[in-house]
């Protein structure tokens, strides 16, 4: 009997582990819609704040859960608003896991502060380094074939932003990379100052 008790419990909470996940993912999807450019970097790259509940759910509940919420958001994303024939869901999904799932990863070996911090200085590494790679030879090139922009025209957009951006690898050093660095430390400010305020919420 206890067995079945045990698995009861254990099935309520997966339910509403799932539930604290969707609806995680569904205000990750509203937040992304409120973007904004940031001066000296190309202008395609718009710093949004979707990535905060996934990662509140990846340090509440696990790293599954923070990968939970970003690949909700993004195919909302792709459902309701999608653009660049789902590049851009693709490269924001990427970015999204490579800061989430390690920071949430190093917090739950030893929830303190001091993991925190260390996992999401981790995160930003990872998505600074990974999203150069990753536009370097896959989505850059994408939007080149896909949907036909001319790369003059995608360095073009760094180029005014920042004259020594002449080519798509200044363009990855000089706005891409320092671009997502800069992502990565304001979500972590972020998420520093708000995470204690909630955490009752997402553990109750």
């Amino acid at each position: 009997m206890s067995s079945v008790n045990e698995k009861s419990v254990q099935s309520l909470k997966d339910v509403k582990n799932l539930t604290k996940v969707a609806v995680l993912g569904v205000l990750a999807f509203f937040i992304m819609s409120f973007e904004f450019p940031l001066p000296f970097f190309a202008s395609f790259l718009k710093i949004d704040f979707g990535d905060i509940p996934a990662l509140l759910a990846g340090f509440a509940l696990g790293p599954w859960a923070g990968a939970g919420v970003e690949v909700l958001k993004n195919i909302l994303h792709a459902i309701f608003k999608n653009q660049t024939a789902f590049i851009g869901e693709a490269a924001n999904l990427l970015t999204g896991i490579l800061f989430v799932v390690p920071a949430s990863y190093v917090y739950w070996i030893n929830k303190n502060r001091n993991t925190a911090v260390t996992g999401m200085l981790l995160g930003t590494a990872a998505m600074a380094i990974g999203m150069s790679v990753a536009n370097y030879y896959i989505f850059i090139p994408l939007y080149q074939k896909v949907l036909n922009i001319p790369m003059d025209v995608i360095v073009s957009l760094g180029t005014k932003a920042n004259p020594r951006i002449v080519d798509l690898k200044t363009l990855i050093v000089y706005s891409i990379l320092p671009f997502n660095i800069l992502k990565g430390l304001l979500l972590s400010l972020v998420t520093l100052l708000i995470y204690k305020r909630l955490s009752f919420l997402l553990h109750r």
